[in-house]
């Protein structure tokens, strides 16, 4: 993943040359993770799909259990996409939150603003070894989410945050 390219850069300020924010990108442990989910969920879907157009059809209605197959393999592609438009960057006063192919969507997070900040790791992310930041701000739709980080960084953001959060909101 490019970092601090100034193309991709946030906001009309930082597009100057070497001034824009440093961002780093979700580890590939989230990709293997999701990429296994879709290989396990969409193999089981074909062959029972092939079981049963098997038995209750006959053998020519199987040819539909390869559509699942070419789900597979498009959203192989797809989930690679979606994972490498995922980044963040700490910067002095805000956290930005970079995502999506299509439609990007860049979430900045003052850090004043902050009400909450959660790990979170359900049994899945937790056997690949992931956790998840979920940032909670004053206006809902602000809220805000770091999927398939290390443990560890995700409690350092944790910790990170919420020192940043207190010093912004003691000055109001």
């Amino acid at each position: 993943m490019e970092t601090g390219s100034p193309e991709n850069t946030g906001t009309a300020g930082d597009q100057r040359a070497g001034d824009g924010p440093e961002w780093t990108g979700l580890p590939p442990g989230l990709l293997r993770m999701r990429r296994l989910l879709l290989v396990v969920w969409l193999g089981l879907l074909t062959i029972g799909l092939a079981l049963l157009l098997g038995l209750l059809a006959g053998p020519t209605w199987t040819a539909f259990a390869l559509l699942p197959p070419a789900v597979m393999a498009w959203g192989w592609v797809m989930l690679g996409r979606n994972w490498a438009s995922w980044r963040y960057a700490e910067r002095a006063d805000d956290l930005l939150i970079s995502r999506g192919v299509l439609w990007r969507e860049e979430t900045v997070v003052p850090y004043g603003r902050m009400q909450l900040v959660e790990v979170t790791s359900g049994p899945v992310e937790r056997h690949f070894g992931l956790a998840s930041v979920q940032l909670h701000t004053a206006a809902a739709a602000t809220d805000a989410t770091i999927p398939g980080l290390d443990p560890a960084e995700a409690e350092r953001l944790r910790d990170r945050l919420t020192e940043l959060g207190e010093a912004r909101s003691a000055g109001l």
